[in-house]
């Protein structure tokens, strides 16, 4: 057998494991970014919470869609450009815990 031959198989196959672990990564991503909205502007979520309950659905949106848009635009002056790689990845990676999480919270009150 050929030293070439064996490794084509073997590289396919890791670009698959890859391609899953990749496909997975993004799905708890959104599951975290989805999940954590919601619990901040739900009634009854984080943001009603601090606001009280007499607040109004759509002002509490309104008010955290402000508030983390002025977050990230204050943000972004300041992480020096040669380190935003790290912090996105760091970033990135929470937000999929944060996915993992939600499911896990799912799974474990049956509606999953």
């Amino acid at each position: 057998m050929e030293p070439g031959k064996s490794l084509k198989p073997q590289g396919d196959t890791i670009a698959f494991f890859q391609m899953l672990a990749g496909c997975a990564v993004a799905v708890l991503v959104m599951l975290g970014v989805g999940g954590t909205f919601y619990h901040f502007v739900a009634p009854g979520g984080w943001l009603a919470q601090l606001l009280g309950r007499h607040a109004a659905g759509g002002f509490v949106a309104l008010v955290a869609l402000a508030t983390v848009g002025a977050a990230l635009w204050m943000l972004r002056e300041r992480i020096p450009a040669a380190s935003r790689g790290r912090f996105s990845e760091l970033f990135v990676y929470m937000v999929a815990t944060a996915g993992g999480l939600y499911v896990l919270q799912l799974a474990l009150k049956g509606n999953f």
